[in-house]
C-alpha cells in the first residue's frame, strides 16, 4: 500500500517540494541579518553615555562589525565618483575631523561646491543633516554626494557597476546583507553603519567635566573654566541658547538659525527645503566639537580661525529680515567682548576638540 501511495503521489510530492525549494531560494529579507555578521555594540565615551541615550539604529540596517568595515572600505573607495579620482573621504577627511581644509571643496569636474564641508561627528544623534537639513538620516544622505553634478558627478547604476566587478566586494556584500547583488540601498546602508561609529566625546573639558582634570595645565585649564563661563553668560558669549551647555556633549542644538552673517541674504538655506521665506537665512547649528580640526567656519566658509567667529559675535552682526531673535545685541552690532574675555573663550573652545578622535586607527583609510 505505501509503494502505490508514493507510486500515485510522487508527482505531487514532487511539486511540494520543488516549491518548497524555490522559495527557500528566492526569498530575499534585507531586514534579517545574517549569521556571518557580527553584532556591533557601541564603546561610548564616558561623557556620551552620561548625558544621551544610545544611538538610535533603524530597524531595517542593523548594525553589524563587518557592515562597520564594508562601510569605511566604501566611504574611501574613489570609485564612487565618475572618474575614479574622488571618495566621500575626499572632501571629509578624519584628520580634519571628517571636513574639508577649503571654504568650498572642489568636485572631479574642478567645479567648487557652495557650501563648506560640515565636520561628520556624533551624527547618530542627528535628525536633518547637511547645512540645510535636507536629508533626514544619515542613509539619506549618503545618497546625495554621489549624483550631484558638483560632486562626484555620477550615478549609482554606474557606482554598483564598478563595484560589482571588484574581486572582493561581492563576497563582502554577501556576508553583510545575504546577497552579491550591489545595489545604491545596500552601500548608503554600509556607509552609514561606519557614520554613526564616528563618535567624539573625549575632549580636554570633557575630562575636566568628569574628573575635575582636563589634562592641561593649571593656567590653561583655568582659562578654559572662565571662557565656559563666558560662553554662558548672555551678557558676552551668550553662545549656549544655539549649542547647548555642560548637559548636551553635541554642543548643538540641532536646529537652524539665521545667526546675523549678512544684511542681504543671498543663501536661503533651509528655506530652499522649507519653501517658506521666514526660513531664509537659516543653517544648521554646527557641533561645537573639534574646532580646532574643522577651519574654515560657518556654512560658506567665511571665517577662517575660530577668532574670527568669536569677533562675528562680538561685534559683526548683521541684521535682516529673518534674524533669529536669540541674536539678543544685533542693536550694538554684538556683544562687545573685551581682549580677555575673547581669549577665554577662544581657550574654551578649543577645549572641545577631542585629539583622539582624528586619530582614531578605526576611522581611517583601509587603503
Amino acid at each position: 500500500m505505501l509503494h502505490r501511495f508514493l507510486h500515485k503521489n510522487k508527482w505531487t510530492l514532487f511539486v511540494s517540494i520543488s516549491g518548497v525549494l524555490a522559495i527557500t531560494a528566492c526569498r530575499k529579507d534585507p531586514e534579517i541579518t545574517p549569521v556571518t555578521a557580527s553584532p556591533y555594540f557601541f564603546e561610548y565615551p564616558a561623557i556620551i553615555s552620561q548625558h544621551l541615550p544610545p544611538v538610535q539604529v533603524p530597524g531595517e540596517n542593523p548594525m553589524t562589525v563587518e557592515g562597520v568595515e564594508l562601510g569605511r572600505k566604501l566611504f574611501f573607495d574613489e570609485r564612487l565618483s565618475a572618474d575614479n579620482t574622488q571618495s566621500c573621504g575626499s572632501c571629509h577627511a578624519p584628520a580634519t575631523s571628517f571636513s574639508d581644509t577649503t571654504a568650498f571643496s572642489l568636485g572631479i569636474d574642478g567645479i567648487a561646491g557652495g557650501r563648506n564641508s560640515m565636520p561628520l561627528i556624533n551624527l547618530g544623534w542627528m535628525t536633518y543633516l547637511f547645512w540645510d537639513g535636507r536629508a533626514a538620516g544619515i542613509e539619506n544622505q549618503v545618497f546625495q554626494p554621489v549624483t550631484n553634478p558638483v560632486e562626484m558627478h555620477t550615478t549609482w547604476p554606474n557606482v554598483a557597476a564598478k563595484l560589482q566587478q571588484d574581486l572582493f566586494y561581492p563576497a563582502l556584500f554577501e556576508q553583510v546583507f545575504g546577497t552579491t547583488v550591489i545595489d545604491s540601498v545596500l552601500v548608503s546602508k554600509s556607509i552609514a553603519q561606519f557614520l554613526r561609529t564616528l563618535i567624539s566625546g573625549n575632549a580636554p573639558f570633557d575630562k575636566y567635566l568628569l574628573t575635575g582634570n582636563s589634562g592641561w595645565n593649571a593656567t590653561d585649564q583655568q582659562a578654559a573654566y572662565e571662557g565656559f563661563t563666558i560662553f554662558m553668560d548672555e551678557t558676552k558669549g551668550d553662545c549656549f541658547h544655539c549649542h547647548g551647555d555642560s548637559y548636551n556633549p553635541l554642543w548643538t542644538d540641532n536646529s537652524f538659525h539665521n545667526n546675523g552673517l549678512d544684511a542681504v541674504i543671498t543663501d536661503n538655506g533651509r528655506g530652499n527645503v522649507t519653501g517658506n521665506s521666514f526660513d531664509n537665512g537659516k543653517f544648521k547649528t554646527p557641533t561645537l566639537r573639534n574646532l580646532v580640526f574643522t577651519a574654515p567656519y560657518m556654512h560658506d566658509g567665511r571665517f577662517a580661525t575660530i577668532q574670527d567667529v568669536i569677533n562675528h559675535y562680538s561685534q559683526g552682526l548683521q541684521n535682516s529680515p529673518t534674524i533669529d531673535p536669540l541674536m539678543k545685541h544685533i542693536g550694538t552690532g554684538g556683544s562687545q567682548m573685551n581682549p580677555g574675555d575673547k581669549y577665554k573663550l577662544y581657550m574654551f573652545l578649543v577645549s572641545l576638540s577631542d585629539s583622539s578622535f582624528v586619530t582614531n586607527p578605526a576611522f581611517q583609510d583601509p587603503g
